[in-house]
């Protein structure tokens, strides 16, 4: 291989690659100075010409003429008067002379080293331009080609052909991509992998949602109204709270724009994902209370050096609070920081007995269990049925057996189980049961009926939900939550 063909080839590659003009000299001038410091162990005293354009290459060989028994004739930038007249004739000590070397002169081996040499050190530059490139864009949204889908990962490709990967945990539960679409996605983090980068995107990260709030918020965008915070639960339920640094501006309201048509391409981005827009507050009970809804807080007691809040409401809200699976509480907990233990409110609950009075009798585990489906009184657990126990916890029916008749004991024992006061624990449950059924919709309804709901509450600054896919958010169906049960702890 000649030089004009090695130079021709790297030329080309390199283009092929982005890779710029003077970018491309500086490599080529490296590599060619190492074979030269291979060969004769200094360099200093060469010239190295390039013209990557026509593959031209010139190397020169710059040394003074000493006489022939100086002893500076070893030097390396030093030659003899008479290997100097060997060249021209005409030379005298003291003159310069400056010697052409050939490409062919550092053997075949060299050259082809040194073309392995200039290919990897173009990847190389890749390799780190790409790192600089997506590092610098950690956060923001990029749109790609998806190239090949996995059980694991899918494969997605950039505008300029580069790799990038989202994994499974990073999609929304009901993507389903086939090759050939196209998917935006926010650059979640890059981790560099035996020296090459890896580029994780991600659809399911909360900065994900706010990223398309601010391409269809153009108030968000310029920074009169701001995201404080996002969670969610990706293609289920996220809730964001918002405030304006503009008092004529309604945060609520402009995010969901006139009849929904600004949060509309976000819930279909987002495969039907129910949002709910809270209006922010410094006043932290109040932004509890709009963080719970569509459930309605009758009163809470705030713990801060705990960082635990005890929410009381009516029987009926306490299963709307929850939330369907107990993604809404779950998510109210994140966006507030702070975990909320909602209970019903006690109203005719004077002769009941907590189960903490039962520690003596009933193991503490299988207590906890039952409070987790918020069954706290002795009441309420008598005034669920033994399947339902046995279905919403881990306890098995002679367990709940036992625990039935220990509390029964304790009622006779204190004169205290009349079938009126049963009846009416019944009655309770029957009624929170009752509302929750009554407000799940019959049929789920559709994106654009979200969004109609939407915007015929936008006018409502404390809250906005959106549901898109099971049911209204001001609706939103939950599951059986017992006696009025209250909320375990979120998670």
């Amino acid at each position: 291989m000649n030089s004009n063909e090695l130079i021709e080839s790297f030329g080309e590659f390199a283009r092929s690659k982005n890779i710029d003009r003077p970018t491309m000299m500086s490599i080529l001038d490296d590599v060619f100075r190492t074979m030269i410091r291979k060969k004769y162990d200094e360099d200093e005293n060469f010239d190295v010409i390039i013209n990557p354009d026509n593959g031209d290459l010139e190397i020169w060989r710059n040394r003074e003429i000493v006489d022939d028994n100086s002893e500076d004739i070893w030097d390396h930038d030093k030659i003899t008067l008479t290997d100097a007249q060997k060249i021209e004739p005409d030379f005298e000590v003291g003159e310069s002379v400056a010697e052409g070397v050939k490409l062919e002169d550092f053997g075949r081996r060299a050259v082809l080293m040194a073309r392995q040499t200039l290919i990897q050190r173009v990847k190389d530059l890749e390799r780190d331009n790409l790192y600089q490139k997506y590092k610098d864009q950690v956060g923001e949204i990029v749109t790609g080609e998806v190239y090949q889908v996995w059980s694991r990962e899918a494969l997605i490709m950039d505008k300029d052909d580069n790799e990038l990967v989202m994994p499974k945990g990073e999609q929304i539960p009901k993507d389903r991509f086939r090759k050939g679409d196209t998917v935006r996605a926010v650059v979640h983090r890059v981790e560099v992998i035996n020296g090459t980068p890896k580029i994780i995107l991600s659809r399911a990260a909360p900065a994900f949602l706010e990223r398309l709030f601010e391409l269809e918020v153009p108030e968000i965008y310029d920074g009169l109204i701001v995201i404080k915070n996002v969670v969610r639960e990706p293609g289920e339920r996220a809730k964001v709270a918002v405030e304006s640094y503009d008092e004529r501006i309604d945060p609520v309201g402009a995010c969901v724009g006139m009849k929904g048509i600004r949060i509309h391409p976000v819930v279909r981005e987002l495969e039907n994902e129910n949002i709910d827009i809270i209006n922010y507050t410094d006043n932290l009970e109040l932004y509890i209370a709009r963080a719970l809804s569509p459930a309605k807080v009758g009163s809470m007691k705030i713990n801060q050096e705990n960082g635990r809040v005890s929410v009381f409401m009516k029987p009926d809200q306490v299963s709307l609070a929850i939330g369907r699976g107990g993604a809404n509480i779950k998510l109210a907990s994140r966006l507030v920081g702070m975990e909320i233990d909602v209970f019903r409110e006690a109203i005719d609950y004077e002769e009941d007995i907590s189960l903490d009075e039962f520690q003596d009798e009933i193991e503490p585990w299988v207590l906890a269990e039952l409070k987790k489906i918020g069954l706290d009184t002795g009441r309420a657990v008598l005034a669920v049925k033994k399947d339902d126990i046995v279905r919403r916890t881990e306890l098995e029916e002679e367990m709940v057996d036992d625990v039935y008749r220990i509390i029964r004991q304790e009622f006779a024992d204190n004169d205290d189980l009349d079938d009126s006061t049963l009846e009416a624990a019944k009655s309770r449950v029957a009624a929170g049961k009752t509302t929750d059924e009554a407000s799940a919709p019959a049929d789920a309804a559709d994106e654009e009926a979200a969004v109609t709901h939407a915007s015929a509450t936008e006018t409502a600054p404390e809250h906005t939900a959106l549901a898109t896919d099971a049911a209204d958010a001001t609706t939103t169906p939950t599951e059986d939550a017992g006696a009025g049960s209250p909320a375990e702890p979120a998670q």
